[in-house]
């Protein structure tokens, strides 16, 4: 499928954005394509989405654990898509929102 490349890994356990800036996030997504890991659109940051409209790399899976959605930003639709290279989820002892000790107390003032 055009936008979908199985056999890449993903960039790590965390949003590579927010891990950088020393931000947080609510859930992640990874890119289909290449691996991204970014945060969701709930997120204060919502670098999923950027990540769509600087590279144009169209489909996204979810990277919580117990789910295995995916997300075409170019349909607008989601759909259940091939099995994509491990880990297919954050660590699961990881928190939600995260990374622990970047999440503000009032949290929930701040998500989209």
């Amino acid at each position: 499928m055009n936008g979908i490349e199985p056999a890449v890994t993903p960039s790590g356990t965390g949003c590579v954005e927010c891990l950088d800036a020393g931000g947080w996030w609510v859930h992640l997504r990874r890119w289909a394509q290449c691996g991204h890991i970014g945060c969701c659109d709930t997120s204060p940051m919502q670098h999923a989405t950027a990540h769509f409209h600087e590279t144009g790399h169209p489909m996204i899976q979810t990277y919580e654990p117990g789910e295995d959605w995916f997300w075409n930003y170019e349909t607008d639709k989601g759909f259940i898509g091939p099995e994509l290279a491990p880990p297919r989820h954050h660590p699961v002892d990881q928190p939600a929102p995260s990374p622990a000790g970047a999440v503000p107390v009032d949290w929930q003032d701040h998500i989209h």
